[in-house]
């Protein structure tokens, strides 16, 4: 399978703030890529330049083969897109807003749009401001969905779904990559992307850190030590050597210990701290 998404030393800044500098990742078709920082690392404004929604200074983006810079509004036509942030006319119904979602495509999306309603359990005869964000997030991705396109792109889509919908969610984009589709998923939730995606990126402070498989990037010899020595309780991750550790732990008064599996947390915790930690 060929690439979908291309990035090369892709580098934006505002004035003199850091936006993103030098980021360079692939996301081969039919995969769903986890994009993964904490909030202000950059992913938004990666996305946004990767869109072609705000010009980037430096470096090139390819999405099914072209050019963003030349071919922005062929691509977006195969692109299904939800921001960090819904924000949508307050009083519009919600069936208003997915036909004009449609609309605007010169699509007939409604026959998906009813299937997708009825899986989140949308109620379309709501209005926008009347709405909880969760709902306003169901909104959003039905937007997204609705025109099966290509490539999805979803930055921090499951915050405010409650943990029914956050799973229906996922078994929806499964089922689109089954039949084709690529996902790209921003977010800061380790825990999603352990469970739904084979390759991710993570970002830092405006710089991508990593790029690997995820089978690869939680793979560690680090082990969480917890241990009672001398009457006090100690709790750290471990990243030596074992055996060096028990001899050290031997030469004091230990009553009580627990070696264990550092959490999913703690692997990705490295990639966020400073480089002086």
């Amino acid at each position: 399978m060929g690439n979908v998404i291309e990035i090369q030393n892709l580098t934006k800044n505002y004035g003199k703030h850091r936006g993103v500098s030098d980021v360079s990742f692939q996301v081969q078709e039919g995969d769903i890529f986890g994009f993964l920082g904490p909030n202000g690392a950059g992913k938004s404004t990666t996305i946004r330049s990767m869109l072609g929604l705000i010009q980037f200074q430096k470096g090139s983006v390819h999405i099914f083969g072209k050019d963003i810079r030349n071919n922005r509004e062929l691509i977006l036509r195969d692109i299904g897109y939800m921001p960090s942030e819904t924000m949508f006319y307050p009083s519009m119904k919600v069936k208003d807003l997915i036909k004009m979602a449609a609309d605007v495509r010169k699509r007939d999306c409604g026959k998906e749009a009813e299937k997708l309603c009825e899986r989140l359990q949308v109620d379309v005869n709501k209005r926008i401001r009347d709405l909880s964000l969760g709902n306003r997030k169901k909104a959003g991705i039905i937007c997204a969905m609705q025109h099966r396109p290509r490539l999805f792109v979803f930055d921090e889509p499951t915050s405010g779904l409650d943990p029914l919908m956050q799973t229906e969610f996922f078994r929806l984009i499964q089922e689109y990559v089954q039949q084709g589709a690529t996902c790209l998923l921003s977010t800061h939730v380790l825990s999603e992307i352990k469970r739904y995606c084979k390759n991710a990126a993570i970002m830092k402070e405006g710089r991508l850190q990593c790029t690997d498989t995820v089978e690869n990037l939680t793979r560690t010899n680090a082990k969480r030590i917890q241990i009672v020595r001398e009457g006090r309780q100690e709790s750290y991750i471990y990243k030596g050597d074992l055996k060096k550790l028990l001899g050290e732990l031997a030469e004091s008064t230990i009553t009580d210990i627990l070696i264990e599996e550092p959490s999913l947390d703690e692997i990705f915790l490295h990639f966020y701290q400073d480089d002086e930690n």
